[in-house]
């Protein structure tokens, strides 16, 4: 069984929202596990799992309705982005393997780029170019800025057209071990309280092993929003008490926090989950889900 956990740049337009559920879970074999929107960001987050096959023809499906119905020349959100379907990865689950998951994100990555003109990028462990492991330094510049960056040294897709897609831009897919995306909400309006906390604990500013960080604007509030690479280097709890004491040291109190998805159960603990103000008490955890749906 593998794991897909595409991140699609909509969050507002629940009728869109609906049916790219509904594409990815008309294919048999799939089960859709749950899926998390957020309007701020502008950004839906999509969980599911299936054998590779069934997880192949969800993706596929997927784009085929976002690209139809998602224009980034119109699109505005807190969230960086360079595409409609702006980063599928392929985690292994139980009985799956990496290097399954590294060839997966190759087939879909052709097939995306034959089928619907969208320069792909391979990233994390599916990457060819060392350089371009790293998803942010893919996303860097944004949307705005691809067309230029695709013209440089170093920035050829490794499939399809050598220019962004005119309304969908470009799309990176690869393959990594579990990630978890981690919301701290503060309650402060203060942008840069959230900028200075996230430089502060995220590893490239010489904090916390295994987390990236940037400060994000909410509708009423900011927050410092993360992804943990390695919840085993760095945990939910530590990355959450890390931003309590910084935002403490400047005044701000924290409102509550949000795991974007589904992470592992080894991830957060019960205790964990009153420790850290979690705003969902839902069974956020990818064996829960899996159990749930058989």
């Amino acid at each position: 069984m593998i794991e897909c956990v595409p991140n699609v740049s909509e969050g507002r337009r629940g009728d869109v929202i609906d049916a790219i559920a509904q594409a990815i879970g008309a294919s048999a074999g799939t089960a859709l596990l749950d899926c998390s929107a957020d309007p701020a960001h502008n950004r839906s987050v999509f969980t599911f799992a299936g054998d590779a096959a069934p997880i192949e023809a969800s993706v596929l499906a997927l784009f085929e309705y976002a690209v139809a119905h998602i224009d980034l020349t119109t699109h505005t959100g807190e969230h960086p982005r360079i595409g409609a379907v702006d980063v599928v990865p392929f985690v292994p689950l139980d009985g799956s393997t990496m290097t399954e998951c590294v060839a997966l994100a190759e087939r879909v990555g052709r097939q995306v780029a034959e089928r619907f003109g969208i320069p792909v990028y391979l990233y994390e462990e599916a990457a060819r170019n060392p350089a371009r492991k790293a998803l942010e330094e893919i996303r860097r510049g944004g949307f705005e800025g691809l067309a230029t960056k695709m013209n440089t040294d170093g920035w050829r897709p490794d499939f399809g057209p050598r220019a962004p897609h005119p309304t969908a831009g470009a799309s990176v897919i690869g393959a990594r071990p579990p990630l978890i995306a981690f919301n701290v909400n503060l309650q402060s309006n203060d942008l840069e309280i959230a900028k200075a906390i996230a430089s502060l604990i995220r590893q490239r500013g010489g904090g916390l092993p295994a987390v990236k960080a940037m400060g994000v604007r909410l509708n009423d509030a900011v927050q410092v929003s993360m992804n943990l690479t390695n919840f085993r280097q760095t945990s939910v709890r530590q990355a959450f008490e890390a931003v309590r004491a910084e935002a403490a040291r400047r005044g701000v109190e924290i409102r509550n926090s949000e795991i974007v998805g589904l992470v592992p159960a080894a991830a957060v603990s019960t205790d964990d989950a009153r420790a850290i103000q979690l705003l969902d008490s839902s069974d956020k955890t990818i064996e829960g889900r899996l159990r749930r749906d058989g």
